[in-house]
């Protein structure tokens, strides 16, 4: 049965918020200014940023033109449109590319689609060494020129008003979807074979390692000015496993990246990652991304003080009224400090969130000083 265009599922409304350890502001790679400093040198103002769910009705009227997310996700004129209509809007200070953390599988010998009521599908699972090794390292510049294109239009664009960030898959999150064929409630055939066949398992999990390192620089040499890494399952692991199969290859994305890039911030997101938060800093990033079941009080005593935290307003809030809005939006402020604290949503915003209550979410964040 045909489903409505799906909501986009990167977190939806960020400020960008004092400077502090390691994750000192959205660094402008080449130059200029942060968000952070930025806005800074504009006494102390919040910075915005906002992904494209925001733009519901001009989004809803591409998917009725475009119904495949891979045509919309693959047509530079259309990222670059899809990726503006929530700019155009409120005018926050971060675009986000619009895309897909599979759309590099093609370039790994690994066909997929994207299907209305079913999401991501896999054709050729890859539950095998012999399917494992067919995998290719991903090139960028030869499989998905298109991101690069995007992203140099959005520079040129937006120019100084706000930054421009990308994004990528991480490798435990990618090698899931792989392994199982596509999205999963039990994770059953992952664990499968990362229990009985662990070196299969290692062996992919090394290529995408390598690949979406490349991925991160190719992103920042053609404009992104920060990257988030999104690693939505590796909260299936238990603290053990975690250290096994994700940390150490997310530590590896990040050696790379900073041996090359050193300026370039890096955000990483897991959710339901209360299990874990204490692991995440020892990837290198920059910005550990927290979801809503988290107090932001007991984030950022578990992270430590010298890593920035992201969110973590609960999406579900911006049904409430405009006034239970502010005090969580003031809530989460308190209890993150006033320094290097990006406050956004703790996920994706939901279907039907009235745009107005957005509008107010970004009234009452610009409005707040430190």
């Amino acid at each position: 049965m045909a489903t409505a265009c799906p909501p986009l599922s990167l977190p939806s409304t960020s400020l960008f918020r004092g400077r502090g350890g390691s994750g000192g502001g959205l660094a402008r790679d080449g130059g200029g200014a942060a968000a952070g400093e930025r806005n800074q040198r504009e006494e102390g103002r919040e910075a915005t940023r906002l992904a494209h769910e925001a733009g519901w009705e001009s989004y809803q009227s591409l998917c009725e033109r475009y119904p495949s997310f891979r045509e919309r996700s693959e047509n530079v004129d259309l990222v670059v449109e899809i990726s503006l209509q929530p700019w155009k809007v409120f005018k926050p200070d971060g675009v986000i590319l619009f895309s897909d953390i599979l759309t590099p599988l093609p370039g790994m010998n690994i066909p997929f689609d994207i299907v209305k009521g079913k999401g991501p599908v896999i054709y050729d699972p890859l539950r095998t060494a012999a399917a494992v090794n067919e995998v290719r390292e991903f090139v960028p510049e030869e499989w998905v020129p298109y991101v690069g294109q995007a992203l140099n239009l959005l520079r040129q664009e937006v120019k100084n008003e706000a930054a421009v960030l990308g994004f990528v898959g991480a490798p435990f999150t990618l090698a899931s979807y792989c392994v199982e064929g596509g999205s999963s409630k039990n994770f059953t055939m992952i664990k499968k074979m990362a229990f009985s066949e662990p070196a299969i398992l290692h062996n992919l999990l090394q290529k995408f390692t390598t690949s979406m390192a490349n991925y991160i620089k190719y992103q920042a040499d053609n404009g992104a000015q920060a990257v988030q890494i999104f690693d939505s399952w590796a909260t299936e692991l238990s603290p053990a496993d975690f250290e096994e199969f994700s940390l150490p290859y997310l530590k590896q994305i990040v050696d790379s990246v900073k041996e090359t890039h050193p300026n370039l911030p890096l955000i990483l997101y897991a959710s339901g990652s209360g299990g874990l938060l204490e692991r995440l800093p020892l990837t290198g990033v920059d910005v550990v991304s927290l979801d809503w079941t988290v107090d932001m009080a007991e984030g950022r005593k578990r992270l430590g003080s010298n890593i920035a935290v992201q969110g973590n307003v609960d999406p579900g809030v911006l049904f409430g009224s405009k006034e239970f809005i502010s005090k969580r939006i003031y809530d989460t402020v308190q209890k993150a400090g006033n320094v290097g604290h990006v406050l956004n949503l703790g996920h994706g915003i939901k279907v039907g969130t009235p745009e107005e209550n957005v509008a107010h979410f970004f009234e009452v964040a610009k409005g707040i000083r430190y």
